[in-house]
C-alpha cells in the first residue's frame, strides 16, 4: 500500500521481521528498483557482518540496499569494538552491497568513537526523535560532522506523551496550517532538517501525512515547540538502557 502511494522509503530490519516481505512487496510493485530507497538493519547477527548482509540482501530479493545500519551501539563493551563493526561496514559498501552506510541508536560518544578510525563516516543516524526527547546536543553535534539525523517516533508527542506542555502548542499549530497535529509533529523535525520516518496501515494517514511536506513552521514556532519539550522527557525505546530521567 505505502509504495503504491508513493512511499519509496522502505525501512527494513534484521529484528523487524520484515525483510521477507519487504522483498515480496518490492517485487511485487513493479517500480523500478533505483525509484525505491530500501533500508536495513544488523544487530542479532553483528557478530558477522559480512554474512548477516548476504542473509539480508536474499531475503529482500536485492543485489545492494540503499543504506545499511548498525542498529544500534549497545552490543559494544568498548570503542575498539565499535570501531572494528564499522570497518566490517565500511567493507559492505566498498563490496557493493550498500549504497551508503550508517548507524541507529547512536549517541555523541558512540559517533566519536567511530569518527576517530573512520574512513567513511557514517552518513545518518537513525535516532528516537521528537519534542520530548531531544537529545542534548546531539542534532547540532551531527550537522557539524556532516551527519543526517533520521527522526523515528516522530509522532511520540501525540501518541504517546499526551498530557504534556506540547498540547496546546501542537493543536494551535494544526489549526493554524489546517493540517493534523502528527503533521506539525513531522513538519517540526522537517524545518530542523531532519528526516522522519514514521509508520501506519491506514490509507487515509498515509496520504495526510504527505501534507507534511507542502508547508513550513516558521523559526519561532519550531522553536516555541521544541522549548515547550523541554519540560517533558519521555522515551519511547530502548527505556532499558537509561536512567528514567536520562535525556541524552
Amino acid at each position: 500500500m505505502a509504495i503504491k502511494m508513493g512511499y519509496y522509503h522502505l525501512d527494513g530490519a534484521e529484528v523487524y521481521n520484515n525483510e521477507a516481505e519487504l522483498g515480496v512487496a518490492i517485487k511485487e510493485s513493479s517500480v523500478a528498483r533505483e525509484k525505491l530507497f530500501v533500508t536495513t538493519k544488523v544487530i542479532a547477527n553483528i557478530a558477522d557482518i559480512p554474512n548477516a548482509i548476504n542473509e539480508s540482501l536474499k531475503k529482500l530479493q536485492l543485489d545492494y540496499v540503499d543504506l545499511y545500519l548498525i542498529h544500534s551501539p549497545f552490543f559494544a563493551s568498548s570503542d575498539a569494538e565499535l570501531q572494528t563493526k564499522w570497518e566490517q561496514m565500511e567493507q559492505v559498501k566498498k563490496d557493493g552491497k550498500a549504497k551508503s552506510i550508517g548507524v541507529s541508536n547512536f549517541l555523541q560518544s558512540h559517533l566519536e568513537a567511530v569518527l576517530r578510525t573512520a574512513k567513511v563516516p557514517p552518513s545518518i543516524n537513525q535516532t528516537e526523535f521528537h519534542p520530548y526527547l531531544q537529545h542534548g546536543d546531539l542534532l547540532p553535534y551531527m550537522h557539524s560532522k556532516g551527519i543526517a539525523m533520521q527522526a523515528y517516533g516522530p509522532l511520540t508527542a501525540i501518541t504517546k506523551g499526551k498530557p504534556g506542555p506540547c498540547d496546546d502548542i501542537l493543536a494551535s499549530l494544526a489549526k493554524k496550517y489546517f493540517v493534523s497535529e502528527g503533521e506539525i509533529c513531522l513538519r517540526w523535525c522537517l524545518d530542523q532538517g531532519v528526516i522522519a520516518i514514521t509508520t501506519s496501515d491506514k490509507e487515509e494517514r498515509l496520504s495526510d501525512y504527505l501534507r507534511a511536506t507542502t508547508f513550513s513552521m516558521t523559526p519561532k514556532e519550531v522553536e516555541d515547540l521544541s522549548q515547550a519539550g523541554q519540560a517533558k522527557h519521555f522515551r519511547g525505546f530502548w527505556k532499558n538502557k537509561f536512567s528514567e530521567n536520562d535525556k541524552s
